[in-house]
């Protein structure tokens, strides 16, 4: 806070009052969180998967969320969706969010310029879709059946369809682990243009540690339903993966278990074939 120049007079009188701040000088309140988590805990059955959680996320804070299967991810992002209940004492969100999934979700029957504007009012909703594909470089398939989609315009498409909401929350489960690797890194440059340009609050889950720095301002660890470790990330973007990116991931992999420095395992250690046809997207294994 600002305040005028302070003059000592003599201790006979007392000191001149400090000026108000002017309108010019006031500093701004502090922006409340978008979303607050305070002590949150979730159980199936006799299994805990989140305890005791705490978590803030900033208006337009981009945070990455890893951590191993099981540990809690998707039941956050789902609480936090509002797909499963929770105690508004215990986590707030705003109503104005939006998810994409893993998988696009767009329904087989609808065009794609109709499944972005699923649920938008008003007559400008056919509008306001094209100009959301055009923003994800899909204009030109707005009348297109999703079934002619490849994977990346799939989910090029669920971006749009989330963004043309303009949500404060923008929710992101693993959307680009179904994706090539060059589509995946195409669609990292897209989603940080798309955030500078709506700036919601953004929470991505993810595996992919080299993901989660590439893209986020805060990376989190989830173990055992809470936050076991937190990164700020100062790179400026591109992060081009010099050596601060490596020392990053290294302190990632390390938190999560993992030998960064450990080879590839052999053939005779991978899954066999008939496993990877049991494989989910993730890399997990049934």
């Amino acid at each position: 806070m600002a305040f005028a120049n302070v003059h000592m007079l003599p201790q006979v009188q007392p000191p001149a009052p400090a000026a108000r701040p002017t309108e010019e000088t006031a500093p701004s309140p502090p922006q409340s969180p978008t979303v607050r988590v305070r002590g949150f805990s979730r159980r199936f059955g006799d299994t805990e998967v989140l305890r005791d959680l705490d978590l803030d996320i900033a208006p337009g804070e981009f945070v990455a969320l890893l951590g191993a299967s099981g540990s809690g991810k998707t039941t956050l992002l789902r609480t936090l969706a509002g797909l499963d209940p929770a105690d508004p004492e215990a986590v707030r969100a705003p109503a104005n969010r939006a998810v994409v999934f893993q998988d696009a979700r767009l329904l087989p029957w609808k065009r794609v310029w109709r499944n972005v504007a699923l649920g938008l009012a008003g007559l400008d909703a056919a509008d306001r879709a094209r100009a959301a594909l055009a923003e994800v470089g899909l204009e030109h398939r707005m009348d297109a059946w999703p079934a002619t989609l490849s994977g990346g315009e799939a989910q090029r498409a669920a971006l749009a369809r989330a963004l043309v909401r303009e949500p404060r929350l923008l929710l992101l489960d693993e959307p680009f682990a179904a994706v090539d690797a060059l589509t995946r890194i195409r669609m990292h440059g897209l989603v940080l243009a798309l955030w500078r340009a709506h700036a919601p609050a953004v929470l991505l889950v993810t595996h992919d540690v080299d993901e989660a720095i590439t893209l986020a301002d805060r990376v989190l660890v989830l173990e055992k339903g809470r936050i076991a470790a937190e990164e700020r990330i100062d790179l400026a973007r591109p992060r081009d993966g010099g050596p601060a990116f490596q020392a990053l991931r290294r302190r990632l992999l390390n938190r999560l278990g993992v030998d960064p420095g450990a080879p590839p395992p052999s053939p005779a250690q991978s899954s066999p074939p008939e496993a990877e046809l049991l494989a989910y997207p993730t890399g997990e294994i049934l």
